[in-house]
């Protein structure tokens, strides 16, 4: 296993950000190209859930690429505008690009795997999306949901999703915004929650995150 710290420049408003970013891969064996891993809002890119999930990535063959959101880089709790991150995943993505001409997929935990959405429904180029989690709604607030930009991403999407993830009840409002999307798959957690946890099952975190690996090797098998 090798891991190589990165940074890189994100063009904002304001002026350059650079956002760190962390490339993990096997030494040898198979290689079946790139999954760049964006945190949710209140983690950055080393929470063990997503170390876990980017190990079990690099056991089955792709380079993990994870990073910060320019609020994280700057010391800050809550994210910026959304323009902000949008650029920062183009920047990661064509960063990306440069290092490799194998497939790259975007893939993000929650507010990381939504702002890769509205990315893609702008243009990003991916081979295909997964989201840990979507945050269809705030908790307890589904009249307000966040999905009129799904329809527009042209990729393929994977949805890993809790059953009792209180960011997508009722089920029935998420299984009618997936049926508006132009290509996308549901995998169930039986009793996962936002995170994964399930109520009477203690897993470390990292576990948890790694549970879901082979979840989306399989997504990306069949999508190249």
């Amino acid at each position: 296993m090798t891991e190589e710290p990165l940074r890189i420049d994100v063009a904002l408003p304001a002026g350059v950000v650079t956002v760190p970013a962390s490339l993990s891969q096997r030494t040898g064996g198979v290689d079946r190209g790139t999954v760049i891993i964006a945190h949710g809002a209140g983690a950055g890119m080393e929470h063990p859930f997503l170390v876990g999930f980017a190990a079990a990535l690099n056991d089955d063959g792709f380079a993990t690429v994870r990073f910060d959101f320019p609020y994280r880089a700057q010391g800050r709790r809550m994210p910026g505008p959304a323009a902000h991150a949008i650029a920062t995943w183009h920047a990661v993505v064509d960063a990306v690009r440069s290092r490799t001409d194998g497939p790259v997929w975007a893939a993000g935990k929650s507010y990381g795997g939504r702002m890769a959405s509205m990315a893609a429904a702008e243009g990003m180029d991916v081979a295909g999306l997964v989201y840990l989690g979507y945050p269809l709604h705030a908790p307890g607030k589904p009249e307000k949901p966040r999905a009129e930009h799904l329809p527009d991403v042209a990729a393929p999407q994977l949805f890993i999703e809790g059953t009792n993830d209180p960011f997508i009840q009722p089920v029935e409002q998420f299984d009618a915004v997936i049926e508006t999307c132009r290509d996308a798959r549901v995998v169930w957690i039986d009793g996962g929650g936002h995170s994964f946890e399930v109520k009477g099952s203690k897993r470390p975190t990292d576990v948890i995150g790694a549970s879901l690996g082979p979840l989306v090797t399989s997504f990306a098998m069949t999508r190249r």
